[in-house]
Protein backbone atom coordinates (compact mmCIF):
# COMPACT_ATOMS: atom_id res chain seq x y z
CA UNK A 1 0.00 0.00 0.00
CA UNK A 2 1.58 3.35 -1.09
CA UNK A 3 2.13 5.94 2.20
CA UNK A 4 -0.34 8.42 0.51
CA UNK A 5 -3.48 7.62 -1.66
CA UNK A 6 -6.78 9.74 -2.27
CA UNK A 7 -9.68 9.69 -0.18
CA UNK A 8 -13.18 9.80 -1.44
CA UNK A 9 -14.88 12.52 -0.66
CA UNK A 10 -17.75 10.47 0.55
CA UNK A 11 -15.33 9.37 3.53
CA UNK A 12 -14.29 12.91 4.41
CA UNK A 13 -16.22 14.34 7.22
CA UNK A 14 -18.63 17.06 5.87
CA UNK A 15 -19.44 18.99 8.64
CA UNK A 16 -18.95 22.72 9.30
CA UNK A 17 -15.50 23.38 9.83
CA UNK A 18 -14.62 19.61 9.64
CA UNK A 19 -13.34 19.11 6.33
CA UNK A 20 -10.79 21.89 6.42
CA UNK A 21 -9.44 20.14 9.53
CA UNK A 22 -9.19 16.97 8.32
CA UNK A 23 -7.60 18.07 4.93
CA UNK A 24 -4.82 19.60 6.90
CA UNK A 25 -4.78 16.92 9.54
CA UNK A 26 -4.24 14.15 6.77
CA UNK A 27 -2.12 15.67 4.02
CA UNK A 28 0.44 13.92 2.81
CA UNK A 29 3.31 15.52 4.36
CA UNK A 30 2.78 16.83 7.92
CA UNK A 31 4.19 19.75 8.92
CA UNK A 32 6.45 18.87 11.88
CA UNK A 33 7.65 15.30 10.08
CA UNK A 34 7.70 13.63 6.24
CA UNK A 35 4.88 11.77 5.73
CA UNK A 36 7.28 8.72 5.12
CA UNK A 37 8.34 8.84 8.80
CA UNK A 38 4.67 8.07 9.67
CA UNK A 39 4.37 4.37 10.46
CA UNK A 40 2.10 2.13 8.82
CA UNK A 41 -0.71 0.28 10.39
CA UNK A 42 0.26 -3.51 11.09
CA UNK A 43 0.19 -5.91 8.36
CA UNK A 44 -2.62 -7.67 10.74
CA UNK A 45 -4.35 -4.44 10.65
CA UNK A 46 -4.19 -3.60 6.94
CA UNK A 47 -5.31 -7.03 6.30
CA UNK A 48 -8.39 -6.96 8.24
CA UNK A 49 -9.42 -3.56 6.88
CA UNK A 50 -8.06 -3.58 3.21
CA UNK A 51 -8.25 -0.20 3.12
CA UNK A 52 -8.52 1.34 -0.06
CA UNK A 53 -7.10 4.72 0.95
CA UNK A 54 -5.48 5.95 4.04
CA UNK A 55 -3.82 8.70 5.30
CA UNK A 56 -1.40 9.09 8.25
CA UNK A 57 -0.36 12.18 10.49
CA UNK A 58 2.50 12.46 13.30
CA UNK A 59 0.94 14.29 16.01
CA UNK A 60 4.24 13.97 18.37
CA UNK A 61 7.26 11.97 19.56
CA UNK A 62 5.26 8.49 19.24
CA UNK A 63 1.80 9.61 18.91
CA UNK A 64 0.55 8.84 15.35
CA UNK A 65 -2.77 9.42 14.06
CA UNK A 66 -4.22 7.04 11.51
CA UNK A 67 -7.11 7.25 9.35
CA UNK A 68 -7.90 3.99 6.58
CA UNK A 69 -11.82 4.05 4.63
CA UNK A 70 -12.12 0.75 3.45
CA UNK A 71 -15.71 -0.39 0.77
CA UNK A 72 -15.02 -3.94 2.77
CA UNK A 73 -17.41 -2.66 5.37
CA UNK A 74 -17.54 -0.17 4.30
CA UNK A 75 -15.56 1.09 7.06
CA UNK A 76 -14.30 4.89 8.02
CA UNK A 77 -12.13 4.32 10.83
CA UNK A 78 -9.66 6.32 12.97
CA UNK A 79 -7.08 5.62 15.52
CA UNK A 80 -4.69 6.92 17.24
CA UNK A 81 -1.70 5.16 18.64
CA UNK A 82 0.67 6.22 21.62
CA UNK A 83 3.91 4.74 23.16
CA UNK A 84 3.20 5.27 26.52
CA UNK A 85 7.05 3.95 27.25
CA UNK A 86 7.38 8.00 26.54
CA UNK A 87 8.05 9.42 30.02
CA UNK A 88 6.01 12.36 28.80
CA UNK A 89 3.10 10.82 27.68
CA UNK A 90 0.14 9.80 29.83
CA UNK A 91 -3.93 9.35 29.97
CA UNK A 92 -6.01 12.05 31.75
CA UNK A 93 -9.67 11.47 32.41
CA UNK A 94 -12.17 15.07 31.91
CA UNK A 95 -15.61 14.68 33.27
CA UNK A 96 -18.08 17.10 31.91
CA UNK A 97 -19.13 19.29 34.85
CA UNK A 98 -20.64 22.77 34.92
CA UNK A 99 -18.75 25.70 35.12
CA UNK A 100 -18.58 25.41 39.27
CA UNK A 101 -16.53 22.51 38.65
CA UNK A 102 -18.39 20.31 40.69
CA UNK A 103 -22.13 19.92 39.63
CA UNK A 104 -22.57 16.64 36.87
CA UNK A 105 -23.74 17.72 33.47
CA UNK A 106 -23.21 16.35 30.22
CA UNK A 107 -20.39 18.07 27.35
CA UNK A 108 -18.85 17.48 23.95
CA UNK A 109 -15.27 15.84 23.77
CA UNK A 110 -14.32 19.13 22.56
CA UNK A 111 -15.89 21.13 25.16
CA UNK A 112 -13.96 18.78 27.27
CA UNK A 113 -10.22 19.50 26.13
CA UNK A 114 -8.03 19.38 29.39
CA UNK A 115 -6.77 22.85 30.02
CA UNK A 116 -4.00 21.59 32.45
CA UNK A 117 -1.39 20.37 33.39
CA UNK A 118 -0.78 18.87 29.97
CA UNK A 119 -0.95 19.39 26.64
CA UNK A 120 -4.02 17.68 24.93
CA UNK A 121 -3.30 15.26 21.41
CA UNK A 122 -6.16 13.31 21.39
CA UNK A 123 -9.28 12.40 22.90
CA UNK A 124 -12.54 10.48 22.71
CA UNK A 125 -15.71 10.22 24.31
CA UNK A 126 -15.66 7.65 27.39
CA UNK A 127 -18.08 5.80 29.07
CA UNK A 128 -22.01 4.97 29.36
CA UNK A 129 -24.26 7.18 31.00
CA UNK A 130 -27.87 8.47 32.76
CA UNK A 131 -29.79 10.11 30.65
CA UNK A 132 -31.01 12.11 33.22
CA UNK A 133 -28.03 14.40 34.30
CA UNK A 134 -25.40 12.85 32.50
CA UNK A 135 -23.82 10.66 35.21
CA UNK A 136 -21.42 7.96 34.06
CA UNK A 137 -22.43 4.36 34.57
CA UNK A 138 -18.77 3.09 35.31
CA UNK A 139 -15.99 4.03 37.37
CA UNK A 140 -14.43 7.25 37.21
CA UNK A 141 -11.35 8.96 38.80
CA UNK A 142 -9.39 11.87 38.04
CA UNK A 143 -8.17 14.82 39.67
CA UNK A 144 -11.10 16.26 41.96
CA UNK A 145 -13.43 13.49 41.13
CA UNK A 146 -13.95 9.60 42.25
CA UNK A 147 -17.12 7.81 41.08
CA UNK A 148 -16.95 3.97 42.19
CA UNK A 149 -19.66 1.14 40.32
CA UNK A 150 -19.41 -2.43 39.75
CA UNK A 151 -18.35 -1.86 35.66
CA UNK A 152 -15.32 -2.47 33.68
CA UNK A 153 -12.88 0.39 33.19
CA UNK A 154 -9.46 1.24 32.24
CA UNK A 155 -6.81 2.97 34.41
CA UNK A 156 -3.69 4.40 34.77
CA UNK A 157 -1.69 5.59 37.57
CA UNK A 158 1.66 5.81 39.09
CA UNK A 159 2.72 2.48 37.57
CA UNK A 160 2.31 4.08 34.03
CA UNK A 161 1.34 0.90 32.43
CA UNK A 162 -2.76 0.65 31.79
CA UNK A 163 -5.21 -1.68 32.83
CA UNK A 164 -8.21 -2.98 32.19
CA UNK A 165 -10.77 -4.73 34.88
CA UNK A 166 -13.48 -4.72 37.07
CA UNK A 167 -14.13 -3.72 40.29
CA UNK A 168 -11.98 -5.79 43.42
CA UNK A 169 -12.22 -5.01 47.36
CA UNK A 170 -8.85 -5.76 48.73
CA UNK A 171 -9.28 -6.43 52.20
CA UNK A 172 -6.73 -4.07 54.89
CA UNK A 173 -6.05 -4.85 58.63
CA UNK A 174 -6.32 -1.34 59.52
CA UNK A 175 -9.75 0.40 60.07
CA UNK A 176 -11.58 1.88 57.89
CA UNK A 177 -9.38 1.48 54.89
CA UNK A 178 -10.61 0.56 51.65
CA UNK A 179 -7.95 -0.74 49.00
CA UNK A 180 -8.07 0.17 44.60
CA UNK A 181 -6.68 -2.88 43.14
CA UNK A 182 -5.29 -1.29 39.79
CA UNK A 183 -3.70 -4.43 38.21
CA UNK A 184 -1.23 -6.88 39.48
CA UNK A 185 1.88 -4.95 40.88
CA UNK A 186 -0.21 -1.64 42.32
CA UNK A 187 -2.78 -0.58 44.87
CA UNK A 188 -4.25 3.10 45.80
CA UNK A 189 -5.16 3.23 49.58
CA UNK A 190 -8.24 5.28 50.19
CA UNK A 191 -9.97 5.76 53.57
CA UNK A 192 -13.92 6.27 53.72
CA UNK A 193 -13.54 9.56 54.13
CA UNK A 194 -10.66 10.56 51.79
CA UNK A 195 -11.97 11.64 48.60
CA UNK A 196 -8.19 12.18 47.03
CA UNK A 197 -7.37 9.39 44.43
CA UNK A 198 -3.81 8.82 44.07
CA UNK A 199 -1.63 10.93 42.62
CA UNK A 200 -2.12 10.87 38.63
CA UNK A 201 -4.62 8.03 38.97
CA UNK A 202 -7.74 8.15 36.07
CA UNK A 203 -10.04 5.30 35.90
CA UNK A 204 -12.84 5.53 33.02
CA UNK A 205 -15.30 2.82 32.96
CA UNK A 206 -16.80 1.27 29.60
CA UNK A 207 -18.47 -1.99 28.76
CA UNK A 208 -17.75 -4.68 27.99
CA UNK A 209 -13.83 -5.60 28.09
CA UNK A 210 -13.53 -7.07 24.06
CA UNK A 211 -9.98 -8.82 25.11
CA UNK A 212 -8.41 -9.96 27.64
CA UNK A 213 -4.93 -11.38 27.09
CA UNK A 214 -4.90 -11.83 23.72
CA UNK A 215 -8.28 -13.41 23.81
CA UNK A 216 -11.57 -12.24 22.67
CA UNK A 217 -14.16 -12.29 25.75
CA UNK A 218 -16.32 -15.08 24.37
CA UNK A 219 -19.28 -13.96 22.31
CA UNK A 220 -19.39 -10.34 23.41
CA UNK A 221 -23.21 -10.47 24.48
CA UNK A 222 -23.71 -11.48 20.71
CA UNK A 223 -26.52 -14.18 22.25
CA UNK A 224 -27.73 -11.95 25.01
CA UNK A 225 -27.80 -8.12 23.41
CA UNK A 226 -28.12 -8.44 19.51
CA UNK A 227 -29.10 -5.66 19.04
CA UNK A 228 -26.17 -3.83 21.00
CA UNK A 229 -23.51 -6.49 20.53
CA UNK A 230 -24.05 -8.38 16.98
CA UNK A 231 -25.12 -5.53 15.24
CA UNK A 232 -23.17 -2.80 13.55
CA UNK A 233 -22.97 0.40 15.40
CA UNK A 234 -20.53 3.72 15.69
CA UNK A 235 -17.76 2.56 17.98
CA UNK A 236 -15.08 3.56 20.13
CA UNK A 237 -12.87 1.44 22.62
CA UNK A 238 -9.14 1.17 23.69
CA UNK A 239 -6.32 -0.98 23.67
CA UNK A 240 -2.95 -1.85 24.74
CA UNK A 241 -0.38 -4.27 23.73
CA UNK A 242 1.11 -7.01 26.07
CA UNK A 243 3.46 -4.18 28.06
CA UNK A 244 1.04 -1.38 28.00
CA UNK A 245 3.39 0.33 25.67
CA UNK A 246 1.53 0.32 22.89
CA UNK A 247 -1.50 2.66 23.54
CA UNK A 248 -4.79 2.77 21.10
CA UNK A 249 -6.93 4.96 20.77
CA UNK A 250 -10.05 3.59 18.00
CA UNK A 251 -13.24 5.66 16.76
CA UNK A 252 -15.65 3.60 13.73
CA UNK A 253 -17.66 5.84 12.48
CA UNK A 254 -21.24 4.04 11.31
CA UNK A 255 -24.86 4.54 10.43
CA UNK A 256 -23.95 6.90 7.33
CA UNK A 257 -24.44 3.67 4.37
CA UNK A 258 -22.31 3.70 2.11
CA UNK A 259 -19.73 5.40 3.95
CA UNK A 260 -19.33 3.89 7.06
CA UNK A 261 -21.67 0.69 8.94
CA UNK A 262 -20.29 0.93 11.54
CA UNK A 263 -19.14 -2.56 13.19
CA UNK A 264 -19.98 -5.32 15.64
CA UNK A 265 -18.60 -6.26 18.87
CA UNK A 266 -16.48 -9.19 17.60
CA UNK A 267 -15.58 -7.26 14.32
CA UNK A 268 -14.28 -4.12 17.15
CA UNK A 269 -11.97 -6.81 18.75
CA UNK A 270 -10.98 -8.31 15.92
CA UNK A 271 -9.85 -4.91 14.64
CA UNK A 272 -7.57 -4.31 17.87
CA UNK A 273 -6.23 -8.14 17.66
CA UNK A 274 -5.30 -6.92 14.39
CA UNK A 275 -3.31 -3.71 15.78
CA UNK A 276 -1.55 -5.77 18.26
CA UNK A 277 -3.75 -5.45 21.59
CA UNK A 278 -3.92 -8.10 24.30
CA UNK A 279 -6.23 -6.21 26.33
CA UNK A 280 -9.00 -3.76 25.19
CA UNK A 281 -12.41 -2.19 26.30
CA UNK A 282 -15.50 -0.99 24.62
CA UNK A 283 -16.64 2.57 25.33
CA UNK A 284 -20.01 4.07 24.46
CA UNK A 285 -20.79 3.85 20.93
CA UNK A 286 -23.53 5.10 18.52
CA UNK A 287 -24.29 8.93 18.64
CA UNK A 288 -21.49 9.65 20.91
CA UNK A 289 -18.53 8.00 19.78
CA UNK A 290 -16.01 11.46 18.41
CA UNK A 291 -12.03 11.73 18.02
CA UNK A 292 -10.73 14.99 18.37
CA UNK A 293 -7.27 16.18 17.66
CA UNK A 294 -6.25 19.52 18.75
CA UNK A 295 -10.03 20.56 19.74
CA UNK A 296 -11.12 19.51 16.67
CA UNK A 297 -13.79 16.63 15.35
CA UNK A 298 -11.98 14.38 13.11
CA UNK A 299 -14.78 11.94 12.31
CA UNK A 300 -18.15 12.26 11.74
CA UNK A 301 -20.77 11.14 14.33
CA UNK A 302 -23.66 9.83 13.45
CA UNK A 303 -25.97 12.09 15.28
CA UNK A 304 -27.82 14.68 12.84
CA UNK A 305 -26.66 17.63 14.81
CA UNK A 306 -22.56 16.58 15.06
CA UNK A 307 -21.43 15.95 18.45
CA UNK A 308 -23.38 14.55 21.25
CA UNK A 309 -22.73 15.55 24.51
CA UNK A 310 -21.62 12.91 27.17
CA UNK A 311 -20.64 12.35 30.43
CA UNK A 312 -16.90 11.85 30.25
CA UNK A 313 -13.84 11.63 27.97
CA UNK A 314 -10.48 10.04 27.27
CA UNK A 315 -7.01 12.24 26.60
CA UNK A 316 -4.00 11.13 25.32
CA UNK A 317 -1.64 14.24 26.78
CA UNK A 318 1.81 15.43 26.82
CA UNK A 319 2.93 16.37 30.19
CA UNK A 320 7.13 16.93 30.90
CA UNK A 321 6.51 16.04 34.91
CA UNK A 322 5.87 12.61 33.80
CA UNK A 323 10.14 12.69 32.94
CA UNK A 324 10.35 14.62 35.77
CA UNK A 325 9.15 12.32 38.63
CA UNK A 326 6.37 14.80 40.13
CA UNK A 327 3.48 12.50 38.37
CA UNK A 328 4.87 8.81 39.55
CA UNK A 329 5.08 9.85 43.08
CA UNK A 330 5.45 6.81 45.60
CA UNK A 331 4.61 3.47 44.12
CA UNK A 332 1.22 2.17 45.53
CA UNK A 333 1.98 -0.58 47.95
CA UNK A 334 1.04 -4.64 46.27
CA UNK A 335 -2.55 -5.46 47.84
CA UNK A 336 -1.90 -8.96 50.89
CA UNK A 337 -5.54 -9.84 49.75
CA UNK A 338 -7.45 -9.56 46.67
CA UNK A 339 -10.99 -10.65 46.44
CA UNK A 340 -13.97 -9.51 44.04
CA UNK A 341 -16.68 -7.60 45.09
CA UNK A 342 -19.88 -9.22 46.06
CA UNK A 343 -22.30 -8.48 43.03
CA UNK A 344 -25.15 -6.41 45.37
CA UNK A 345 -22.31 -3.88 47.04
CA UNK A 346 -21.37 -0.95 46.05
CA UNK A 347 -18.07 -0.91 47.01
CA UNK A 348 -15.59 2.48 47.36
CA UNK A 349 -13.49 0.87 45.03
CA UNK A 350 -12.71 0.52 41.29
CA UNK A 351 -11.36 -1.81 39.20
CA UNK A 352 -10.68 -5.52 38.80
CA UNK A 353 -8.94 -9.18 39.07
CA UNK A 354 -10.39 -10.08 36.24
CA UNK A 355 -13.12 -9.18 33.37
CA UNK A 356 -16.57 -10.53 34.02
CA UNK A 357 -19.54 -9.99 31.48
CA UNK A 358 -22.62 -11.02 32.55
CA UNK A 359 -23.57 -7.17 34.20
CA UNK A 360 -25.56 -6.11 31.33
CA UNK A 361 -26.41 -2.29 30.14
CA UNK A 362 -28.01 -0.65 32.83
CA UNK A 363 -32.10 -0.08 32.49
CA UNK A 364 -32.43 3.87 31.88
CA UNK A 365 -28.92 3.73 30.58
CA UNK A 366 -27.68 5.37 27.29
CA UNK A 367 -25.87 2.80 25.13
CA UNK A 368 -26.34 3.64 21.79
Amino acid sequence: MRACTRVPRAAIPAAPGVLAALVALVACTAPDRPAGQVPELPRAARDFLAPDSARGLRLGEGVFYHFAWSARGPWAVHLVSADLARCELGLQVVPALEDDGTTRTRRTVTDMVPREPGRPLAGVNGDFFILQGGAPVGPEVTAGTRRFALRPAVAWGASRVPWIGDPVRVEDRGPEVNRMGFGPDTVGLMGRDDDVAPAGLQVIGGYPVLLDGGVRMGDLGVAANPSFAAARHPRTAVGFDSGGKLFWLVVVDGRQPPRSAGMSLPELADLLLALGAEDALNLDGGGSSAMSLRGRVVNRPSDARGERTVANSLWLVRDGRGCDGLLRGARERTAALVSPVPPQRQPDVATAARPRLEIPPTEGVHHD
